[in-house]
């Protein structure tokens, strides 16, 4: 910003002018949007949005009408190792039915969607909708992935 004195009219007064240059203005708003859109990014692969940000090769079935509202739903990964992840963190069985117990408690209409790997053995993923049935969450789905 430039502040200085207009040169002294016939009056002898001199006004103050101000001028705001807007070019550092909008610099800085184009770094902090550049931010913005990087951490974004690196929060929704970290799993904090409730996502799983792990890969997991879903098995081919045909797509069904399944409407989960992202409030109200949790999804479950299961990998190919058989560790089960929610919200990008690995959990054991007794904190997987406490994780259960928590959504159940706070929504009992959550939905519990299972993203099982192609890879793992059914009674996995029985035992892990099993642990949500337990826990009294009865809405269960499985997600697959569109055949090509």
């Amino acid at each position: 910003m430039a502040v200085g004195r207009l040169p002294e009219e016939e009056s002898g007064d001199g006004g103050v002018f101000a001028e705001i240059n807007i070019t550092p203005l909008t610099d800085i708003f184009l770094v902090l949007l550049i931010i913005f859109m990087v951490t974004s990014s690196v929060i929704v692969q970290s799993g904090v949005s409730g996502r799983s940000g792990v890969h997991v090769t879903l098995p081919k079935g045909s797509p069904s009408d399944v409407q989960t509202a992202a409030s109200n739903s949790l999804a479950v990964a299961v990998l190919a190792d058989g560790r089960i992840v929610v919200g990008g963190k690995v959990l054991s069985d007794d904190d997987l039915k406490s994780r259960f117990a928590a959504a159940a408690s706070h929504d009992p209409e959550t939905t519990i969607v299972v993203q099982a790997d192609a890879g793992v053995a059914h009674g996995k993923v029985v035992a892990v909708m099993e642990m949500a049935r337990a826990a009294g969450l009865e809405r269960l789905a499985i997600a697959t992935q569109a055949p090509q």
